[in-house]
């Protein structure tokens, strides 16, 4: 029913946009009015002023204009298409993607947002805050960022719905006011239409005394246009051509005003026209591909599934193997920890080991406990009751855990819950990595239970697991805490990754939308 609403809004939508289109056709122009030709100046003489000058300043900037390197914004529409919507919103953004062409940038613009944000829920869009950063962040041009940060007060303006580009910029590029157009909401869903470009606008709050001052500077592109209210204050406009942003390199990582831990969605690439072309052919066969794979590892031996799944383009590559020396103080098995990337961490582990051995993990979905070939524990994030349970499964033999308590995606480990450390001697720090290169195997706020479907939908999905020198722990000198902190030190250097203290409950606020983000526990391992 929602389905046919939608396809029925698109038609009406459409044939209403058209014939309003061919009535009174518009063009993309630059507007000059209450300006000067002698205001305009060429970019790159902008980058050669004094830094205390531009202290001084406020820097209006246009932000698909100036700070990105890449001109279309199909891609981040079709993330919220698929990541806010489903695959068939997206399919169907993707077939309209050449009349989204000819049509004109504004035109353009309505069509793609009726097409993404039409029935969408206003108050579960997370997409904004959880998807689109990362690909924004990927997407920043280094020189012209090194430019904006320079400036006193940042101001971005927008053609874009404010409610995509508002937390990329205020939380991970620190920019003080962002400019954007809003979305009509009706019942609290949003219905695809934008609020109409306001000739005035309120700039109290945006520029204070500045807008009656001369310290003002504006920075665009020579293809977008200027009667923003906004730039028609500016003493100076600086214009971004072509070559310019061809020249620019992409903002490394490092230089991120705030890390980027965490983030979410299913797309691992970034969905050029191209490269989502691909990705629909490849879908079918992806999915046949995922359940050929999960047949082979639920029913053969370890022996004859391992070169099987090879062929088929999963790799695994074991480092330091030297494990099968170790002693164990008997009755109880070996407890192997690890950090956490994909639900299938323990599975790839026994591959790995080639005999199976039991899972203790926080992050299990039923239907992944219940078709896991190995045995599988959910932890109840009870201590007491967890305690009892690990220590009854250990006294059974070798047992893996995951004391992060989540997955996290990037180069980053969460902090290491200590319980681990007091319930054996015998620890074997496990540093786990993985490579995909279509979808992501973890989700916060999709079905989990489809997690391991998308991870072995990749084409040459890859993980590592690299074994670390066994570790003393509950006969150890050391406090539980400074165990697990130790631990989880061995595993970053192994992996190169940054240690953390966030948590779990971190991730999930992060991700569900909330108003800070908590990078001050962020330390060096």
């Amino acid at each position: 029913m929602s389905n046919a609403f939608f396809f029925k809004a698109l038609v009406v939508f459409f044939a209403r946009l058209l014939l309003k289109y061919f009535k009174n056709p518009k063009t993309l122009h630059r507007s000059f009015s209450a300006t000067t030709q002698s205001k305009f100046h060429k970019y790159p003489s902008l980058a050669h002023r004094q830094l205390e000058d531009l202290l001084d300043h406020t820097l209006i900037f246009s932000v698909e204009g100036s700070l990105l390197k890449s001109q279309s914004l199909f891609p981040y529409f079709l993330l919220v298409a698929f990541e806010a919507g489903s695959i068939l919103r997206a399919l169907t953004l993707f077939i309209l993607y050449p009349f989204i062409c000819v049509v004109g940038h504004e035109m353009g613009l309505k069509i793609m947002v009726m097409v993404c944000f039409l029935g969408i829920k206003e108050q579960n869009f997370r997409a904004g805050t959880a998807v689109l950063p990362k690909f924004f962040l990927e997407d920043v041009g280094l020189e012209s960022f090194e430019v904006v940060r320079r400036g006193g007060k940042k101001v971005g303006v927008t053609d874009l719905p404010r409610v995509m580009v508002d937390s990329f910029l205020r939380d991970y590029l620190e920019i003080d006011f962002v400019v954007g157009r809003e979305l009509k909401v009706c019942s609290g869903y949003f219905v695809g239409l934008m609020e109409e470009k306001k000739k005035k606008i309120v700039l109290d709050e945006v520029l204070e005394d500045d807008k009656t001052s001369s310290k003002i500077i504006g920075i665009s592109s020579l293809n977008i246009s200027l009667d923003h209210q906004l730039f028609s204050l500016c003493k100076e406009i600086y214009l971004v051509s072509g070559a310019d942003r061809r020249n620019w390199h992409h903002l490394p990582t490092e230089k991120y005003p705030k890390p980027l831990i965490f983030h979410d969605g299913r797309l691992a690439f970034r969905p050029t026209p191209l490269a989502t072309l691909a990705m629909f052919m490849w879908v079918p066969f992806g999915f046949s591909l995922a359940l050929f794979r999960a047949i082979i590892a639920l029913t053969l031996p370890y022996n004859m599934l391992i070169p099987i799944l090879a062929f088929t383009g999963l790799r695994l590559q074991v480092k330091n193997p030297y494990f099968l020396q170790y002693s164990v103080s008997k009755p109880k098995g070996l407890l192997y920890v690890c950090n956490h990337r994909t639900l299938l961490d323990p599975l790839y582990f026994s591959f790995g080991l080639k005999k199976p051995v039991t899972a203790a993990t926080y992050s299990l979905s039923r239907v992944s406990e219940i078709m896991a070939p190995i045995k599988t524990v959910r932890l109840t994030r009870d201590r007491n009751r967890d305690a009892e349970m690990m220590e009854r499964l250990l006294n059974q033999g070798d047992m893996i855990v995951c004391p992060e308590g989540t997955t996290c995606r990037e180069p980053f480990l969460l902090r290491f819950s200590p319980l681990f450390a007091e319930l054996s001697d015998d620890i074997v720090p496990v540093a786990m990595d993985v490579k995909v290169s279509l979808f992501y195997g973890t989700t916060a706020s999709g079905f989990k239970c489809l997690d391991p479907v998308f991870f072995l939908m990749n084409p040459f999905p890859s993980y590592t697991i690299q074994f670390l020198d066994k570790v003393s722990g509950a006969n150890s000198e050391k406090s539980r805490i400074d165990v697990a902190n130790y631990v989880q030190s061995e595993i970053g250097k192994a992996l190169g990754f940054e240690c953390t203290g966030l948590t779990r409950k971190d991730k999930y606020l992060i991700l569900a939308g909330n108003d800070g983000v908590a990078y001050s526990t962020v330390k060096r391992c």
